[in-house]
């Protein structure tokens, strides 16, 4: 896929497309000093942008992604994930984005399409920590504010928050012309629970502890978290926001594989 279609927008890129007049403003790094000698005018150098795509990735780095059952958090696979798709995207030429976040965003790095930056996001990922609480909707709302180019927008979070501020943070993309795909990581055990009689559950963001016999709730749970999960995916689908529900012990490469099919798709 690699090299699919240029950007019909101009920039100063690499691979040279024409002249236009100097206009009061313009960078003279830009000025075209030859063509300057012989027509005694200031031209610029245009060039076409060789970018195929602008991409921002949103990961989620609150304490519930620190949850494991199966002996990957949903931080460490999110972030497995995460370094896969700055890699793809960066071998396709792509200009790649990284914004963390958990109620605030943490860390935040504009998009580039330079191999030398995918190592610097790497060392990123592999240095960030969970902390902090979730606010998922708020932060949607504050990255969207600061995206300057349409572009594919991809949010990965456990989305344990209000779904309707969720909901309308996704729609704010949306609204601003952007393309969404949205990777709701979730543990196994949070689909189910454990077959023990009584068990205490802990908030890992906030430290709260409560007690419960679960075989009076099993189903119910269950049932719940059902309803959960198919609202975001019937509201993503009324949004042509691509939603992909994955539990950590689902094989990575599904999850890659339903990134290449959206970014076809855009073509």
């Amino acid at each position: 896929m690699i090299g699919l279609h240029k950007s019909p927008y101009h920039g100063f890129s690499v691979e040279f497309s024409e002249h236009r007049p100097y206009i009061a403003g313009d960078d003279i790094k830009h000025i075209d000093w030859q063509v300057y000698g012989r027509t005694d005018r200031y031209y610029i150098k245009q060039f076409q942008e060789e970018t195929n795509l602008v991409s921002y990735i949103l990961l989620d780095n609150s304490k519930s992604m620190e949850f494991s059952s199966n002996g990957i958090s949903k931080f460490k696979y999110s972030s497995l994930l995460t370094a896969s798709l700055i890699y793809l995207l960066t071998k396709q030429n792509d200009a790649t984005g990284l914004t963390i976040f958990n109620e605030k965003i943490d860390k935040l790095f504009p998009p580039k399409a330079i191999a030398s930056y995918t190592k610097m996001l790497m060392k990123e990922l592999q240095n960030t920590q969970c902390h902090g609480e979730t606010n998922v909707g708020n932060v949607l709302h504050k990255i969207a504010e600061k995206l300057n180019k349409r572009g594919l927008v991809i949010l990965i979070s456990d989305l344990w928050d209000n779904p309707e501020s969720i909901l309308n943070g996704i729609k704010h993309f949306r609204y601003l012309g952007h393309e969404v795909i949205v990777f709701h990581i979730w543990d196994p055990m949070e689909f189910t629970l454990k077959d023990d009689k009584k068990v205490e559950f802990v908030d890992l963001e906030n430290n709260e502890k409560i007690k419960l016999d679960i075989r009076q709730m099993k189903d119910e749970y269950k049932k719940l978290t059902n309803k959960y999960s198919e609202k975001l995916k019937r509201f993503c689908g009324e949004n042509n926001v691509d939603y992909n529900l994955i539990t950590t012990d689902t094989d990575l490469r599904y999850a890659l594989m339903q990134y290449l099919i959206k970014r076809k798709k855009m073509y």
